[in-house]
């Protein structure tokens, strides 16, 4: 199971950012943000399942980030891909971390720091 500390690691390997707690009131909410613009290329949660139109109980990590509106649609498969949590449903996914592929979340990363530079 790919963990928020994996995410955190694989930025600040690759990209040399760490994530940033911009919500008081959500003080584990990371923002993973560039580090010329201060924009973000994603956002790690913890949220109830139901939030999300899922089943289950306790908190479980997500992570937003951007991703083209032309493939968003293809990726989005009601489990582990789904529309962006309190973001544009367009242009953000959400992707459940216990559900994801380690490879594909990079991946997905990677494409949403380049779409938001």
């Amino acid at each position: 199971m790919l963990t928020r500390e994996d995410i955190f690691n694989h930025v600040k390997k690759n990209f040399g950012t760490s994530p940033d707690y911009p919500f008081q009131k959500f003080p584990t909410y990371a923002a993973l943000r560039h580090k010329n613009n201060k924009k973000w290329y994603g956002l790690v949660m913890n949220v109830h399942p139901e939030k999300l139109g899922l089943d289950g109980t306790g908190e479980i990590d997500i992570l937003n980030v951007k991703c083209p509106p032309e493939i968003s649609d293809s990726l989005r498969d009601g489990r582990s891909i789904l529309p962006g949590y309190h973001m544009d449903k367009e242009n953000w996914i959400s992707l459940v971390l216990e559900h994801v592929d380690l490879e594909e979340v990079y991946d997905l990363i990677e494409q949403s720091f380049y779409l938001t530079k």
